[in-house]
């Protein structure tokens, strides 16, 4: 048998060669925009070097640190107090606010509408500086209760922007066919709609709450003495330099967001493939 050498030249030129797209590239080069300070910060959460400068070594005792500083502790003992308070406010108001807003014609009701929605455009300075001069104006005693409740107002909003969106994907005929039925309004309402609202309601939910625990601008302004959240804490620590305590908490506050998100994205699928009968 005879091998004829244009026959592999044909094949070799036959064979496809490796092209990378432009998109491929760009989409590269943001991922790692995005990505890789949080793994240089994670890195250097484990370096035995207190100042960050250089790698000496492999440790966990920044995580340790971390847990028996109380000022830390106490921070995010305050954060999740407002948070929790402020979700739980909001969940109720905002879920009564999205059906009332969706299911009733009222004079005033597209004003009250973009009023409703204010918060979500509004600079967060604008929010934290109006709030700081109607609590004077009112004397009002700034404590961690003032933070609670102008969490409440941007948290409000969040939760009434998902919940009408979840509201506007339902089925109108169920709660109607309830009605026809003999069942009250308020029946129809916790037994037709608010459980199909639910995974909306969480959605907002965890948004809100994530939202709060990364506030700031608006809690530094609205604060008393003794009422630090954890961002407070943090900014007022890295301003002499990041330690790589804070390294570490910053690791530990990614992952629960990361948890958060996860979270959120499983009860959305699971609604979504409840709605399409899967």
């Amino acid at each position: 048998m005879t091998i004829n050498p244009e026959d592999d030249i044909l094949i070799d030129m036959s064979k496809p060669k490796l092209q990378i797209s432009w998109q491929v590239i760009f989409t590269v080069l943001m991922f790692l925009f995005m990505y890789l300070p949080i793994f240089v910060l994670t890195f250097y959460s484990f370096n035995k070097s207190k100042y960050s400068a250089g790698w000496e070594g492999f440790t966990l005792q920044w995580y340790v640190k971390l847990f028996q500083d109380t000022r830390i502790l106490t921070a995010l003992q305050n954060s999740l107090t407002v948070a929790f308070l402020a979700v739980a406010v909001s969940a109720v108001i905002g879920t009564l606010m999205a059906v009332g807003l969706a299911k009733y014609k009222f004079r005033g009701r597209s004003l009250y509408l973009g009023i409703s929605y204010l918060p979500l455009i509004i600079p967060d300075i604008a929010i934290a500086v109006a709030t700081l001069v109607f609590l004077a104006a009112l004397a009002i005693r700034l404590s961690l209760w003032t933070i609670i409740a102008a969490h409440i107002v941007f948290c409000l909003a969040y939760v009434g922007l998902v919940v009408s969106t979840r509201l506007a994907n339902l089925d109108p005929n169920l709660e109607e066919a309830a009605l026809d039925l003999g069942a009250t309004h308020v029946e129809a309402f916790i037994k037709i709609l608010l459980p199909q609202l639910l995974p909306g309601i969480m959605s907002g939910c965890l948004l809100a709450f994530v939202l709060s625990m990364d506030d700031f601008l608006i809690a530094s302004f609205t604060s008393g003495s003794g009422a630090t959240t954890l961002p407070m804490e943090i900014f007022s620590r890295i301003r002499t330099g990041v330690k790589p305590d804070i390294n570490a908490l910053s690791v530990i506050l990614m992952i629960a967001s990361g948890g958060i998100a996860i979270v959120g994205e499983f009860l959305r699928n699971r609604s979504k493939n409840k709605n399409m009968g899967v």
